[in-house]
């Protein structure tokens, strides 16, 4: 029998993968509170259903950054895809493609952004961990030029994060890096990124708030941060001219005891006024999330975990499964709540708890 849910899809791929593997996958930082909490405090949100209304013409369409997708869920920037199928991000950019919406490829990726880009027939963006100057304008130059139509650069690993599971399993990635195949000394430069081979400390620091102009003076893509968690970081890219925030907690995969990031999405869309798009990752299981998380002003959610239950189960067949599931479950929400826009819903289609704080509803 087919997947019927993702967590169909999980407990096939547990079974499936290497423990190591399983574990670096599953894994959040030191006691996982984050990444727990990024499923509870979607369950704790709860749906206002709507009826007697005609829902005959749902469209579940969206746009990222001007990208066209077919419904508000893209695939989330993780490292490391061959950990769950040989073909690795060529199958997840084919899967993503299969349901026409958006892939983000991460710097650490085990295909490099070329071969993704030749197998991908959706829009991409290249997630990039900066490590460096020399190292971001190749990076970014590359991006460019392979198609890639945004940087989307993680801000939330100033420092190494192992994870606990991961220093118990004396874990290694058993690929290599393939944005770096024929430059060895790259290799230490992305190290303390969460799948660079070691976890020792980068020798360059992050880019700070001032040196964002140097990094949109290298391309004329656009800018998303990866990982803002505050509305005070929030409200500093929009005045920095962002085009893009991506609210994320990395999966719980670098910092702990952290609010999850739905929780912290109402306070960024308020603190962005509308001067950026706001998308969501962290914790999306079902279609129902995904509403809520619209609901709260995202424009589009990703998903990172599941990807890679996909691919374990069937590559890029299974990678479009899990995203045709979310899709058949937002379509479902949307219908029940007597909605016909992705782009349009009404306000006030969730309970939000009331320890939550002031939240902002879409228009």
């Amino acid at each position: 029998m087919d997947p019927i849910n993702l967590y169909d899809y999980e407990s096939r791929a547990r079974a499936s993968l290497p423990h190591n593997n399983w574990e670096f996958i599953e894994a959040g930082a030191m006691d996982e509170f984050t990444t727990a909490r990024n499923r509870s405090a979607f369950e704790d949100l709860t749906i206002r259903p709507r009826f007697l209304r005609n829902i005959d013409n749902r469209d579940l369409s969206t746009t990222m950054l001007g990208s066209e997708l077919s419904f508000p869920v893209f695939v989330c920037p993780a490292g490391g895809h061959k950990l769950a199928h040989p073909d690795g991000e060529l199958a997840t950019a084919r899967g993503a493609g299969m349901s026409n919406t958006l892939m983000m490829l991460s710097t650490s990726s085990h295909y490099s952004m070329e071969e993704v880009s030749a197998a991908a027939s959706g829009p991409l963006m290249f997630q990039l961990y900066h490590r460096g100057h020399d190292l971001t304008e190749m990076l970014v130059h590359r991006a460019e030029e392979a198609g890639y139509k945004a940087i989307v650069l993680t801000v939330d690993t100033p420092v190494p994060s192992p994870k606990e599971r991961d220093i118990r399993n004396q874990y290694v990635n058993p690929a290599e890096l393939a944005n770096f195949r024929a430059t060895p000394e790259r290799l230490a430069e992305v190290s303390g990124t969460d799948e660079a081979p070691n976890w020792q400390p980068a020798q360059v620091p992050p880019l700070s708030w001032e040196e964002l102009d140097w990094l949109r003076g290298l391309t004329s893509l656009p800018l998303v941060l990866k990982g803002v968690r505050t509305a005070e970081d929030a409200h500093i890219a929009a005045e920095s001219g962002v085009n893009g925030i991506l609210v994320s907690t990395h999966g719980g995969r670098q910092i702990d005891s952290t609010m999850s990031a739905v929780e912290m999405l109402p306070e960024i869309v308020d603190a962005v006024n509308d001067n950026c798009e706001v998308y969501l990752d962290s914790g999306v299981r079902r279609g129902s999330d995904v509403l809520k998380a619209l609901a709260l002003g995202a424009k589009a959610v990703g998903v990172g975990r599941p990807l890679y239950w996909g691919l374990a189960n069937d590559g890029a067949e299974g990678v479009h499964g899990v995203l045709e599931i979310l899709r058949r479950e937002f379509d479902h929400a949307m219908a029940v709540c007597g909605q016909t826009s992705a782009t349009n819903l009404e306000s006030n289609l969730i309970n939000i708890p009331h320890n939550w704080g002031p939240a902002r509803m879409a228009p």
